[in-house]
């Protein structure tokens, strides 16, 4: 699956036609994914920013966009405006690879189990935050460049290593 997919089906629902219709100056800002290899507890959001009105709205959806689509709106944005996403080039296959390469590069040997992705603009780049857990409670953290498709800031942890942290 690829971003392209999921916002070619998102284009065809009425919900999002009716919504682009009343808001013809909204661009996508967010995404957010989650792939589940274990239960396929797939999820999809796409959030839109509407810039006369300063607010955003996320489309919802989970099942590879089979379910019904809700949309909600989210906080306001009064302060910062959020930029547009350009790059969709997005394969999720291929960043599962650039996942499985840093783990190996990282002496991570751990199993997938899920795949949380953000899509957001950060400093004019678009990219990828990742949030990976792995077998035997564990996580990984890094970011990708869409653009470039190189992974930067690889953590891994482990759930023990959040509640020290929570207990701080």
């Amino acid at each position: 699956m690829n971003l392209h997919f999921y916002l070619e089906r998102l284009h065809e629902t009425d919900v999002f036609k009716e919504f682009s219709k009343k808001n013809k100056s909204a661009y996508l800002c967010s995404a957010f994914f989650v792939i589940d290899k274990e239960s396929n507890d797939n999820n999809q959001h796409f959030d839109f920013f509407v810039p006369k009105e300063k607010k955003a709205f996320s489309f919802q959806s989970s099942n590879n966009m089979q379910e019904e689509l809700k949309l909600v709106p989210l906080e306001s944005f009064a302060d910062k405006i959020p930029e547009k996403i350009k790059n969709i080039g997005i394969d999720f296959k291929e960043i599962e690879q650039i996942i499985l390469g840093e783990m190996e590069k990282n002496q991570v040997k751990n199993k997938i189990q899920k795949m949380i992705f953000s899509l957001q603009k950060i400093k004019g780049k678009d990219m990828l935050l990742c949030t990976i857990f792995i077998s035997m409670l564990g996580m990984v953290n890094l970011n990708i460049d869409v653009k470039t498709k190189k992974a930067q800031e690889f953590k891994k942890r482990s759930l023990f290593d959040m509640i020290k942290i929570v207990k701080k």
